[in-house]
């Protein structure tokens, strides 16, 4: 008897049913049978179906005889199922890669609850994929509840397909799916209200295709009052079962919100068919009213279709109008800001005034928080002011000053401060006074092209405006350099008026004068043992995929490959840390102790200093982390089109800071051998860290605080003549 029955009903995809069926037969996970109900497909799906049953033996296909819809294709595959689970995936869809392991492990832990809720992202047509919204909801969810202890798991996307239902439960009740559009109504809700045991795993398992035509929801036709009938159902069946009669207020209420937004869509009913649609859910709102109050956004259901339309005119109204007064507001906001530049630009300069941003304003982070602190030490008379987002605020240390962008408070310091430390461009509107001392510290030694080098990179420099850029560009004094590759890329990149100073990076001052016991706390809050050896994995943004995020590895794997002893750390890029690449495994893994997930450390030297190796691909994370002279490996699987698309300066598989390896096979035996850490592995480091860390030397902040903003005489770090082959930027384009 498998683990799972995944019962695939096929209707006219045959351009989605390859990649459909290779999601599920490519599991990791195999314990599992394929039901493919090929509803009377009129084009070539029957014949794919057949191809893949031949050659594999876990899938079986029902040829029925004629079309019959979703939901009864469905009831066709249950009589023959065997598994334990029952999963329904629908034949555009796709299962993400490991999530049949991951589910099966959350039953294991969860003890084989009735039903587990399970992730999912829409993915779009044109490329895009946005996680579901409610994924905290999954989160939240420990352990197994009832939808009485959990109500909220009720929010979420009312389908059959996230979520996998223990076929005993469903054969007991006598679960199935009725004819006609909503057909997942009857079946969820009574579903979930009646399980005793239910679970989450907060992982997106599913790929939700959204078609760009063809979608059935999303086809105009008079099928869409089939919803009027699917919530009879519902109320039928708690008729049928006295002890869910305390829900008929919630499902009241979600019966009026489901019709009027179906009634809202502009492309689900024909227009001659929109009063009527009204009217029918309007009798069905009154017929099973309860006695609870009735909710302020569905009273318009208490009146006619014509007073309906008045306020959806209304309403449209008011939203328009609200769009046209955010423009005045932004308008006066800009005249407002025009006029506090006027009025302060006689004033002069505070000399005893620096303003911070890292990070377009995330916290106190970065190079600009190592000059900061610095500053407090040497330059206690500077009064530091940071720039921060109001969400970042909580965040703050409490001894931090700090404006919001854009607010009067920001204004006035922004008029009147002598010193601003960023490594992000300052907005445009940000007017440089004459005096002012702009330094410009950058997030790192730049691997990827950068500035105008992106010009002749379509696909990376999607959406940049590089003169704009540059007009901000012209504000920096001073640019600050870890080596004299940075500063020739730094110069062709951004043709502007600095000067480099090569003062080395001031974040990583913490890693060159790095102590055995830093990053003790980062083990101990994510209960890291001692003796373990941490790797630390940290893989950069793809610019030439959608989203920008690959998986080259199975991290679980990789986990497990290191054996015992070892500890895996994983720490995304910070743009694809909301995305779906969290949700696609990494943050359960993360719950269940099979790794780190280290996405959300504020400081990302903390994580470094914990760690005894790190492995990346193209980060420039690897620039620092030599500071440290810790083994490197460089994972360039896809080193040939990552450099294609985005641009590099150097070759890293070329010049690497130790061990590269091209496949998952090359990586792990590099760690299982132990040539991650050998001799040749630590030649490798020692040229790279004298090529790119030759300024690093300890003492960046207080050389910039030295020379910048006490007038001391300049402290850069000596450096020995160039030699043959130090300017490698140009032939390495």
């Amino acid at each position: 008897m498998p683990r799972f029955s995944i019962i695939v009903p096929v209707f006219k995809v045959q351009g989605f049913l390859r990649e459909c069926l290779d999601s599920v037969l490519g599991q990791s996970y195999a314990d599992f049978e394929v039901i493919a109900v090929d509803d009377r497909s009129p084009d070539g799906c029957g014949a794919i179906l057949d191809e893949y049953a031949e050659r594999d033996p876990r899938m079986r296909v029902l040829h029925l005889p004629e079309n019959v819809g979703l939901g009864r294709a469905r009831n066709a595959g249950l009589p023959h199922a065997t598994g334990d689970y029952l999963l329904f995936l629908d034949s555009d869809d796709t299962l993400t890669p490991g999530a049949l392991r991951a589910i099966a492990d959350r039953l294991e832990e969860t003890r084989d609850p009735d039903v587990l809720v399970f992730d999912y992202a829409r993915s779009y047509w044109w490329g895009g994929t946005r996680r579901n919204a409610l994924a905290q909801v999954l989160a939240d969810a420990t352990g197994t509840f009832t939808a009485a202890e959990r109500p909220e798991i009720l929010d979420l996307l009312m389908v059959v397909w996230n979520k996998t239902y223990r076929r005993d439960y469903v054969t007991d009740h006598g679960f199935s799916f009725p004819p006609g559009y909503y057909e997942d109504t009857p079946w969820t809700f009574p579903a979930l209200l009646s399980a005793g045991r239910i679970a989450a795993l907060d992982r997106i398992c599913l790929l939700y295709r959204q078609r760009r035509q063809g979608n059935i929801l999303s086809t105009t036709s008079r099928k869409h009052f089939d919803i009027h009938d699917q919530y009879e159902r519902v109320f039928a069946y708690v008729d049928a079962h006295p002890e869910l009669n305390r829900w008929r207020p919630y499902l009241h209420r979600k019966m009026g919100e489901h019709c009027l937004d179906v009634l809202a869509k502009p492309d689900r009913l024909p227009a001659s068919a929109k009063a009527e649609f009204f009217r029918r859910t309007a009798e069905l709102f009154r017929r099973h009213r309860t006695r609870e109050p009735v909710p302020a956004a569905l009273r318009v259901l208490e009146g006619g279709y014509t007073r309906y339309r008045a306020l959806q005119r209304t309403s449209a109204a008011g939203r328009a109008l609200g769009l046209r007064a955010g423009r005045v507001r932004r308008a006066a906001a800009g005249r407002v800001g025009r006029g506090w530049s006027w009025a302060h630009e006689h004033r002069p300069l505070d000399p005893n005034l620096a303003v911070y941003s890292a990070f377009s304003h995330s916290g106190v982070l970065g190079d600009p928080a190592a000059i900061h602190h610095a500053a407090r030490d040497l330059a206690p008379h500077i009064r530091a002011v940071w720039v921060v987002h109001p969400e970042e605020v909580e965040h703050l240390p409490p001894d931090i000053e700090y404006v919001l962008p854009g607010s009067p408070a920001y204004r006035r310091v922004t008029a009147r401060a002598t010193y601003f430390v960023n490594n992000v461009n300052w907005p445009g509107s940000l007017a440089k006074r004459p005096g002012s001392v702009h330094v410009h510290t950058h997030q790192g030694t730049p691997l990827k092209y950068m500035g105008t080098d992106l010009r002749g990179k379509p696909g990376a420099r999607h959406g940049l405006d590089v003169p704009g850029m540059l007009r901000r560009a012209d504000r920096w004094d001073y640019s600050l350099v870890a080596n004299r590759h940075s500063e020739l890329v730094w110069d062709r990149a951004y043709p502007c008026h600095f000067a480099s100073l090569r003062t080395g990076s001031p974040r990583n001052d913490v890693l060159v004068n790095a102590k055995p016991g830093d990053g003790a706390a980062f083990r101990l809050r994510h209960g890291i043992p001692e003796d373990h050896t941490v790797v630390l994995y940290a893989p950069t943004r793809r610019d030439h995929v959608r989203g920008g995020h690959t998986e080259p590895f199975d991290p679980a794997r990789f986990a497990e490959d290191l054996g015992e002893g070892h500890t895996l750390v994983v720490r995304l890029h910070p743009s694809l840390a909301d995305g779906p690449a969290r949700g696609m495994g990494l943050a359960e893994l993360d719950r269940r102790g099979v790794l780190v997930d280290a996405t959300d450390e504020p400081h990302v030297e903390e994580v470094m200093l914990a760690s005894d190796a790190l492995v990346t691909d193209y980060s420039a994370l690897m620039f620092d982390y030599a500071n440290l002279d810790r083994p490197i490996v460089v994972h360039a699987g896809d080193w040939g089109a990552y450099r294609a698309s985005r641009g590099t300066y150097v070759d890293i598989t070329a010049n690497a800071p130790g061990q590269v390896s091209r496949s998952y096979r090359e990586l792990a035996w590099l760690f299982t051998s132990g040539c991650w850490q050998d001799a040749d592995a630590a030649a490798l480091r020692a040229a790279f860290r004298a090529r790119y860390c030759e300024f690093d030397d300890g003492g960046a902040a207080r050389r910039v605080v030295r020379t910048l903003m006490l007038g001391e005489p300049d402290t850069a770090v000596s450096i020995p003549a160039p030699s043959a082959g130090d300017d490698d930027v140009a032939a390495s384009t």
